[in-house]
C-alpha cells in the first residue's frame, strides 16, 4: 500500500474549502473500451480549471470536461507563454488509485513557470485539485497491465493583449485521459546532426510548449524517413546525447547504465528518468550521470559492449530502442535480450501498482470524500 505523504489530509482539505464541485449528472465512461486504450484519444468525465486575476488563484473548480473560450487576442497564441506536465495514476491491489510522484511534478511545474515568467501555481490547487478530480473519476483508472489514467495539468497566459509582455492573468487546467501505452513496440531513433532542441541559457529545462512545437518540423521529417521519434544532441558541438522528442535516454555500457546530465539546463528533470537511475542502482548497475556521446556510443557498438538503449518518460515509461542511426553507422540492437530493461520496468509497474512496497514513498494514495 502507498504511504500518504506528510501533509495529504491538510492539502485535500484545504482543497475542499477552496474548490467548488460540480460535477456531472450522467458519466461517459460507457463508452469507453478500456480493453483497447489509445493514448489521449478519451478524456475523463472531469476536468479542473482556475483563474489567475494578477494577485491569486481564484475561481478554482471541478466541473464536466468541456470546452474553453478563449479570445483569439490571447496572449498565450502570440507569445507561446504555455506549460505543461505529464502524471500518471494507477490502481493498486485493492483497486484504488494512486498518483506516482506527483509532487516532483508539482515542483518542476512551478519550475517551469518561473522561467517561463508565470506565477507559481499553490499546492491545494495542483496536489489538492488533482486529488479531488481523480477521486470523482476514480472509476477512470484503468486496471489493465500498461494502462493508466494519463494527467495532464497545463497553464497558459490569459491576458486578451497582442502587446508583448508577460501576461498579467493566467489560466490553470487539469484534464486526465484514460490510456495505453504510448509506444506499443520498439522504436527506432534518428541521431539528428543539423536541428537542435535546446541550447544552454534556453527554456531546455522547462517542460514549455515551444520546446514540442520547435521540435516538430524535424521530428516529422524523421518519421517520413521510417524513425519513431529523434535523439536530439547538443547544439554546440552536435556531439553529446540530450533527449528524445519526449524520452530521456538510458545507455546501458557493460555494467553502466548512462544517461547525459542535467548541467546545462538544456534537458528535461524527467521523473521517470530519476526512479529509474534509483531503480538500476537497486539492480547493482553502476549509474553514471554525465555528458555521453554518440561516438561513445558508437564505439561501444562496435566493440560488443553496448548492450541496451532504452529511453524513459511519463508517456512513454520504458520504451526499448532497436534502431539507432547516425550517419553512416546504423546501431542494430536486440530488444528481446533486453534484460536491463525487462527488470526496471518489472520493478517500475510494481512500485506503481502496489505490488512492491513503495520504500522511497513515491506513491500517493488518493483520497475519498464519497464525492
Amino acid at each position: 500500500m502507498a504511504v500518504d505523504h506528510p501533509t495529504t489530509n491538510t492539502v485535500r482539505e484545504e482543497a475542499l474549502k477552496k474548490i467548488k464541485l460540480n460535477l456531472t449528472k450522467e458519466s461517459r465512461i460507457g463508452e469507453i473500451d478500456f480493453n483497447n486504450l489509445q493514448f489521449g484519444k478519451k478524456y475523463a468525465d472531469h476536468m479542473l480549471v482556475a483563474d489567475f486575476d494578477g494577485q491569486e488563484w481564484k475561481n478554482a473548480e471541478i466541473l464536466p470536461f468541456q470546452h474553453l473560450s478563449v479570445s483569439p487576442s490571447n496572449a498565450a497564441w502570440h507569445y507561446g507563454q504555455a506549460i505543461f506536465e505529464g502524471i500518471k495514476a494507477y490502481k493498486d491491489q485493492e483497486g484504488e488509485p494512486m498518483i506516482f510522484r506527483p509532487y516532483d511534478n508539482y515542483a518542476r511545474f512551478n519550475i517551469s513557470a518561473e522561467r517561463m515568467g508565470m506565477p507559481s501555481v499553490p499546492e491545494w490547487l495542483f496536489i489538492g485539485g488533482m486529488d479531488l478530480l481523480i477521486d470523482a473519476d476514480r472509476k477512470w483508472v484503468p486496471a489493465n497491465q500498461g494502462s493508466s489514467l494519463y494527467l495532464r495539468p497545463f497553464m497558459i497566459a490569459a491576458d486578451e493583449f497582442i502587446g508583448v509582455k508577460p501576461s498579467d492573468t493566467y489560466k490553470f487546467v487539469i484534464i486526465t485521459s484514460p490510456s495505453g501505452p504510448y509506444f506499443n513496440k520498439p522504436i527506432k531513433l534518428l541521431v539528428q546532426d543539423k536541428y537542435i532542441r535546446a541550447f544552454p541559457g534556453g527554456v531546455g529545462y522547462a517542460k514549455a510548449a515551444g520546446n514540442y512545437g520547435g521540435a516538430m518540423y524535424p521530428t516529422m521529417q524523421a518519421k517520413k524517413q521510417g524513425y519513431d521519434q529523434i535523439l536530439w544532441v547538443d547544439g554546440a558541438a552536435f556531439k553529446n546525447l540530450q533527449e528524445c522528442g519526449t524520452m530521456n535516454v538510458f545507455v546501458i555500457i557493460g555494467n553502466k547504465a548512462i544517461t547525459p546530465d542535467l548541467t546545462q539546463g538544456t534537458i528535461l528533470a524527467g521523473v521517470t528518468r530519476a526512479s529509474v537511475m534509483d531503480i538500476l542502482t537497486d539492480m547493482g548497475l553502476t549509474v553514471e550521470e554525465r555528458p555521453i556521446s554518440i561516438e561513445e556510443v558508437v564505439a561501444a557498438w562496435k566493440d560488443g559492449s553496448l548492450k541496451e538503449v532504452f529511453g524513459t518518460g511519463t508517456a512513454s515509461s520504458v520504451a526499448y530502442v532497436e534502431q539507432l542511426d547516425y550517419k553512416e553507422n546504423l546501431i542494430k540492437l536486440d530488444t528481446t535480450k533486453y534484460s536491463v530493461g525487462a527488470e526496471v520496468i518489472e520493478r517500475l509497474d510494481a512500485i506503481r501498482t502496489g505490488r512492491a512496497e513503495d520504500t522511497r514513498n513515491w506513491n500517493y494514495k488518493v483520497g475519498s470524500s464519497a464525492l
